[in-house]
């Protein structure tokens, strides 16, 4: 299948059969572990959006617009954190069908420093909108 005729990544997440139909069918129990990391990339987009809606609610001896710009930050994260998961899980089951190399992904440390840059960021924030 030339490039040309190969479905996008994009595609094929609303599309199992054209997944199914590039390369031959992977062990099941590396499907199996692709999709668990899918579901804890799920798992960490919506503790992204909860933190997002409970520092909107929650957060309220801190002024409105610092307030709103920390639950914006976090409901973004937790929607690309989101997308980023469906993106990898068919990329890394493309390349298992394929029999290539599981694909690189510099998100896990991504994440992991935005989610440290964010927590110093909502300290600092707390701490000088409470008067502490």
């Amino acid at each position: 299948m030339s490039d040309s005729e190969r479905p996008s990544a994009v595609r094929l997440w609303f599309s199992p059969r054209r997944l199914r139909a590039e390369g031959s069918t992977p062990d099941y129990r590396f499907s199996l572990a692709n999709e668990r990391t899918f579901l804890a990339w799920v798992r960490t987009a919506l503790a992204l959006v909860g933190g997002g809606i409970a520092a909107d609610q929650f957060l309220d001896d801190m002024n409105a617009p610092t307030r709103t710009a920390i639950a914006a930050v976090l409901l973004a994260g937790g929607a690309f954190c989101a997308v980023r998961a469906v993106n990898h899980w068919i990329r890394c089951e493309r390349a298992m069908r394929r029999g290539e190399d599981l694909p690189e992904s510099r998100f896990p440390g991504l994440l992991a420093v935005g989610t440290a840059v964010a927590a110093v960021v909502l300290i600092v924030a707390v701490l000088v909108g409470t008067g502490g």
